[in-house]
C-alpha cells in the first residue's frame, strides 16, 4: 500500500456506498488521512442522503452531495453539467490523493461509475482539481461473471484485516441498509484495489 505522504484525500464518486463498498476498508486503515468524499448523485433522496453522512461519521469523514440524474434509463448526462458540479463541490485546497472510479467501472457496466471517472481525471489533467497523485479504483468482474474483485495488475493494494473488513461490511449492511443476500454485501471486497494515473493521460468512456 503506497500511503506514504498521503495526508488529505479527496474521494469522487458517483453514489454513496461507492466510497464504502470500494475505499471504505483503505480509509479505515487510515485514521490519519483527512477525507473528503463526494457523491455525485442522490443528494436529493433523503433517506440515501441521511445513510451517507452517517457513514462519513464512522470513516471520520467530511462531505458532499449533489443529485445529478441517477433514475433506472441511465440517460448519459452532459459532461459540462457534470465536471461543474463537481467542481462546485471541491474544496478549494490541494490534496495529497484523488481518487475516483476505474475509467470501465468496478463491474459490467455503469455509465455513471464511467462518466464521473472521465470526469475527474479530465478536471485533474486540467489542474481543475489540485491533487498530487490521482488513483482509480480497480475491480473486474469479467463481463459479469462473478462479483467484482481486484485486478490482478491493479498495483495499489490495501489486504484488509477481518476487524477492519467486518466495519466496512457494517457501514454496507447496518448504515446504507443493504441485507446480507444483497449484492452490495455479497461483494463487499476484501482486497481494495486502485491504479495510479499518470498525468496527462485522457480517459474515454468505454462504448
Amino acid at each position: 500500500m503506497q500511503s506514504e505522504s498521503i495526508r488529505s484525500v479527496l474521494l469522487i464518486v458517483a453514489h454513496p456506498d461507492d466510497e464504502t463498498l470500494w475505499a471504505g476498508g483503505t480509509i479505515l486503515l487510515h485514521p490519519e488521512w483527512k477525507c473528503y468524499v463526494i457523491s455525485v448523485c442522490r443528494g436529493g433522496d433523503i433517506d440515501r442522503a441521511h445513510r451517507f453522512r452517517k457513514a462519513l461519521e464512522i470513516l471520520k469523514a467530511d462531505g458532499a452531495m449533489a443529485d445529478l440524474d441517477d433514475g433506472p434509463d441511465q440517460i448519459p448526462l452532459l459532461p459540462q453539467e457534470l465536471e461543474s458540479t463537481i467542481l462546485d463541490l471541491v474544496p478549494s485546497i490541494p490534496f495529497d490523493l484523488l481518487v475516483t472510479h476505474h475509467p470501465k467501472g468496478e463491474y459490467t457496466h455503469h455509465l455513471r461509475h464511467e462518466e464521473v471517472s472521465k470526469a475527474v481525471v479530465h478536471l485533474w489533467n486540467e489542474e481543475k482539481i489540485a491533487a498530487n497523485k490521482l488513483w482509480t479504483f480497480a475491480y473486474q468482474d469479467s463481463d459479469g461473471a462473478h462479483f467484482p474483485e481486484a485486478m490482478k495488475d491493479a498495483g495499489i493494494f490495501s489486504f484488509l484485516p477481518l476487524d477492519i473488513w467486518n466495519e466496512k461490511y457494517q457501514i454496507l449492511t447496518q448504515t446504507y441498509g443493504f441485507a446480507p443476500v444483497s449484492w452490495e454485501a455479497k461483494t463487499c471486497p476484501k482486497t481494495e484495489a486502485f491504479k495510479q494515473v499518470q498525468k496527462g493521460i485522457s480517459v474515454d468512456i468505454p462504448t
